[in-house]
């Protein structure tokens, strides 16, 4: 519960799914105890189930653009500099990122216009992201997700992200503190304004 609080996830079925894994880490730790080969078997169930009926992922509204690959990625970003990006780096087997998606999602629906869009890529399907961008899929890694700006196609801010000394710092993707930490409602409005001077020099160039 604690683990789960911390990484800004308050709903019960986030509660329950963490407890869920735990107790089966332990079923199966006392399994081994008990008998190593129902050890075995119950580990094997284990990863079957973990295989055949994964967690549900998000299906609800969004206005998410999803990449196919690093080259994609980055030539989106270069082509359409001006544009303001902002990506999600994810696997789809890491908690973080599957509690995170419905909250990027709903960002998406709250925030993405022309010049403010929303995009997301895979990096445990396209690993070569991942390595361009420096973000670890590690079954171990503390970077997932990680969400960057992208701003006249060169990165400006990244979260979580790391200190002088190279450290990781945490960072909580709860609604708010996404808002806060990319600024989002300043760059809404700015893109409101940037897409209602666009529209008056379309509208100024049919009236000559």
């Amino acid at each position: 519960m604690m683990r789960t609080r911390k990484a800004g996830s308050l709903t019960m079925i986030n509660y329950l799914s963490s407890s869920f894994i735990y107790t089966k880490i332990a079923n199966l730790i006392l399994w081994f105890n008990a008998d190593y080969r129902m050890g075995i078997i119950y580990g094997v169930i284990f990863i079957l189930g973990a295989l055949l009926l994964p967690e549900p992922t998000y299906s609800g509204p969004s206005n998410v653009s999803y990449f196919r690959g690093e080259p994609s990625l980055t030539e989106q970003i270069l082509n359409d500099n001006k544009s303001v990006w902002l990506i999600t780096f994810y696997t789809v087997w890491n908690p973080a990122c599957v509690n995170f998606a419905p909250l990027f999602a709903k960002l998406s629906t709250d925030y993405g216009i022309e010049s403010l869009r929303f995009g997301k890529i895979d990096i445990g399907r396209y690993p070569e992201a991942g390595k361009k961008y420096h973000v670890s899929d590690s079954s171990m890694s503390k970077q997932l997700p990680t969400v960057i700006l992208f701003q006249q196609g060169k990165e400006v801010l990244r979260r979580p992200t790391v200190d002088s000394k190279g450290k990781l710092i945490k960072f909580h993707f709860s609604e708010e503190n996404t808002k806060l930490a990319f600024g989002l409602n300043n760059l809404y409005q700015q893109a409101k304004t940037n897409l209602k001077e666009k529209n008056n020099t379309i509208e100024s160039k049919k009236g000559r």
